[in-house]
């Protein structure tokens, strides 16, 4: 457990041996603006591994912001800009590339705070015995619970990302079962009474698996129940009756009250719901988990279909059965890396997904002198308001803070394409009603960490590539997705390095779903990268013991992709109130203030991509028709 594993440490994104050791560069046209970190050789943060996602260096202006500290005058001359957009992940990046759409000799600036574009599409990036590997550090596909509308789909098409076709040609989802792989349980000591790793979910009869599992038999019994019995637990309720009363009870609560399961398989279920909506089976409606396909209502005649009382996500697959899925080998980040190449080609040499996905980006192009498009990085905004004065809205100046000292941007219009609960603290002009309604908007933190493996023989001889924990610090853990597109491969043998992909939701039981999201961000901000290195380990080691695993001698790298702000909040029925689309607070927090459109998924209440693409490009138009 002593085994020194790879964390290259860094500052603004540049590993600290290479800014000790190499220049800026001399740029032509060079203008006055001192040049960042981005513009240094060496500078690529895909290849950071340690603490990543929102990491060091990445929210502490925005905090101090909140907080109500405030900075010396950025001095004039400002910068003179079209348009600003303030966030460059996705909702920003597509919000530039609308307005270049609209108006092809604009000039335009993107702020970032993070020390690489594309927001929550994070890129994970390993040389493993000189082969390339890829993970997800963030978004992890092309996926929404309903069909991707006419902007979404035209611009993924403007790309050149043809979905159905990709998805047949590069992605092969039963690679693993080919082999004879198979999907596991994890039930730990600490909440089971014994480590024990049940392999053959799905293949092997049920009874016959929770044979081995250390439950009661009681518990055994109510959870093969639970899993295949059609029993109608709400009888004498018609359908729509029964899904207004699932509507206000939890999952939990419906299988402690209503089911009538111990505590055990109260256990046995809590993280079923994580890795979708970033909390437990207490914070999500019972009739949501129905919509979501989970078991226990198989023989409650539950008719198709959705009712208002539902979240976007589960009403969504639920009336449409969902939007047409791709997954990248680094997720939705080549979406960003697509969207970088559109507005500023030098950066991103090549052209075509298949050669996006190997691309190396030059970040010293991102933010060149004379350049139509500047994407600047490590610059976080602290100040947007009209200028010269709130009520004439001619035009719209960005202050932002950048290396501790604060510089100005002024433009035309913006679009604040950042989380939408730090809107009010740029724009104290705003209404109360508003600002209030943003404050609300809380997003769910969660953590995707990516283990660099010196091979999976431990998997293929205890025949598992996935396994969910429900008592362990990453509740979940699987084998990287089997994905080959250009000249990307992913691997074939056991013997062969490979990634694995782990998630953690730091949520607290017993609270409302918001209070939950504020709790666990806290932890994540306190919890250190020795902290979650350890608890991988020691996982590791449990999990995969029988099958001659060991953490010291089998990890080669680690990457904790922290997001204190993760998925954007959608509809809760157990929490929101239950008001019409146009009074909730997504839809009043991102209403036009003069020259000041907002954007971002958060905008949307919709955690998934085609809310960001949509919402970047409603903001323009709200901008070009003003």
């Amino acid at each position: 457990m002593d085994q020194p594993i790879d964390r290259r440490d860094f500052l603004n994104g540049v590993a600290l041996a290479i800014t000790a050791a190499l220049p800026f560069p001399a740029l032509a046209n060079a203008s006055p603006f001192p040049l960042g970190a981005q513009d240094s050789p060496g500078y690529y943060p895909p290849l950071l591994s340690g603490m990543r996602g929102s990491p060091d260096g990445s929210f502490e202006v925005a905090h101090a912001l909140r907080d109500g500290k405030s900075w010396a005058a950025a001095a004039d001359p400002a910068e003179e800009y079209d348009l600003i957009v303030v966030g460059a992940g996705i909702s920003g990046l597509a919000a530039a590339h609308f307005y270049r759409a609209a108006s092809p000799r604009s000039r335009i600036l993107l702020l970032d705070n993070h020390d690489d574009f594309g927001g929550h599409a994070k890129r994970n990036e390993f040389h493993l015995d000189g082969q390339l590997h890829l993970m997800n550090g963030g978004t992890l596909e092309i996926d929404s619970p309903r069909p991707y509308g006419p902007v979404a789909a035209g611009l993924l098409a403007t790309l050149g990302v043809d979905v159905a076709k990709l998805e047949k040609s590069t992605e092969f989802p039963k690679f693993y079962e080919h082999l004879g792989l198979q999907t596991g349980v994890f039930f730990d000591e600490e909440t089971f009474g014994t480590d024990k790793l049940m392999v053959g979910v799905g293949h092997i009869p049920l009874e016959k698996l929770l044979s081995s599992a250390p439950l009661s038999a009681r518990a055994r019994q109510q959870i093969m129940q639970i899993q295949a019995a059609k029993i109608d637990y709400l009888p004498g309720l018609s359908s729509d009756e029964k899904k207004q009363r699932l509507s206000r009870i939890s999952y939990e609560a419906f299988l402690r009250d209503v089911v009538m399961v111990e505590p055990a398989v109260l256990n046995f279920y809590h993280a079923r719901t994580m890795g979708e909506w970033g909390v437990g089976t207490d914070a999500v409606s019972a009739l949501d988990c129905w919509g979501f396909g989970l078991p226990g209502f198989q023989g409650m005649h539950l008719k198709k279909g959705s009712i208002r009382r539902m979240g976007y996500t589960p009403a969504g697959y639920e009336d449409t059965g969902g939007s047409l899925r791709l997954h990248f080998p680094d997720g939705n980040a080549t979406i960003a890396r697509l969207l970088v190449r559109n507005l500023i080609p030098l950066a991103v040499p090549g052209s075509g997904v298949e050669n996006v996905v190997t691309s190396k980006v030059d970040y010293a192009q991102l933010d060149r002198s004379g350049a139509p498009i500047r994407l600047r990085l490590n610059s976080t905004a602290i100040r947007v308001r009209q200028a010269p004065s709130p009520a004439s809205a001619a035009a719209v100046e960005v202050t932002y803070v950048r290396d501790g000292k604060a510089f100005a941007a002024r433009a035309g219009g913006a679009v604040l394409a950042c989380y939408n609960v730090m809107v009010p603290y740029l724009c104290p002009e705003l209404p109360d009603q508003q600002k209030e309604a943003l404050h609300s908007l809380v997003k769910t933190p969660l953590v995707y960490t990516s283990v660099a493996l010196r091979n999976w023989q431990a998997f293929d001889k205890l025949k598992v590539h996935s396994v969910y924990a429900p008592g362990s610090y990453h509740t979940s853990l699987r084998l990287n997705a089997h994905v080959n597109i250009g000249a990307y491969h992913s691997p074939r043998t056991p013997d062969e390095p490979i990634l694995l992909h782990m998630v953690r939701t730091p949520c607290k039981p017993g609270l409302s779903e918001h209070e939950q999201n504020r709790a666990g961000r806290a932890e994540l901000l306190a919890t250190s990268f020795e902290t979650f290195e350890r608890n991988i380990r020691e996982q590791l080691n449990r999990t995969l013991r029988e099958g001659g695993f060991d953490a010291a001698r089998d990890i080669s790298a680690i990457t904790v992709n922290r997001w204190p702000h993760g998925y954007a909040p959608e509809y809760n029925p157990l929490f929101d109130a239950d008001v019409p689309e146009a009074l909730r607070p997504n839809v009043i927090g991102r209403a036009k203030f003069g020259r000041i459109t907002i954007a971002n998924s958060d905008a949307g209440g919709a955690a998934y991509t085609d809310s960001a693409i949509n919402q970047g490009h409603r903001a323009v138009r709200e901008l070009l028709r003003s």
